[in-house]
């Protein structure tokens, strides 16, 4: 037989870390946190493919908040069904969720927004604009929050925007 945990993992905080600010980081910044660079990142590819596809702003939006509407619900679902929070001490799923897939729907609407604009030209250098500084907030929250280094949050969430956002290209023009 082996020994299951029947307790929650330790509240005991880090070394100049609070116990509120854990359950905090672990309640509402994490899943926020995996919803904006889920929502910032996969909606790259479907949006810039329909984008460079079609070259017109109407089709782009309707592409771009199909994808943020429904990352957005699909992450929120992921993260509620994905723990209970008893075992992990993540707090409520409801609320997860919720925080989740708003972040989600959020992150993957702020760069579809400009395809609203109807000069096509403009509308794509402004959604770039608008994913990198997505992607740069994503940075400074992970590196606020999760103490990860700034130059360490901002290559490794640049890199993979930048793969999404080529194939989204590569396939859009193809």
């Amino acid at each position: 037989m082996t020994d299951t945990p029947t307790n929650p993992p330790s509240e005991e905080p880090r070394a100049g870390e609070s116990a509120e600010r854990r359950r905090f980081i672990l309640q509402v910044v994490q899943p926020g946190l995996a919803g904006l660079m889920d929502g910032s990142v996969s909606t790259l590819a479907p949006l810039f493919a329909a984008a460079f596809a079609t070259k017109e702003t109407g089709p782009t939006f309707k592409v771009g908040l199909a994808a943020a509407v429904g990352a957005g619900i699909s992450m929120a679902f992921a993260e509620a069904m994905s723990d209970d929070g008893k075992m992990s001490g993540r707090g409520s799923p409801v609320t997860r969720g919720l925080v989740c897939g708003g972040a989600t729907a959020i992150g993957g609407l702020g760069h579809t927004l400009p395809y609203l604009i109807q000069n096509f030209e403009i509308a794509t250098i402004v959604a770039v604009v608008v994913v990198l500084v997505e992607l740069l907030v994503i940075s400074i929250i992970r590196r606020r929050y999760m103490d990860t280094p700034l130059l360490k949050a901002l290559f490794g969430t640049m890199v993979g925007g930048l793969i999404v956002f080529g194939c989204g290209v590569l396939i859009g023009q193809s």
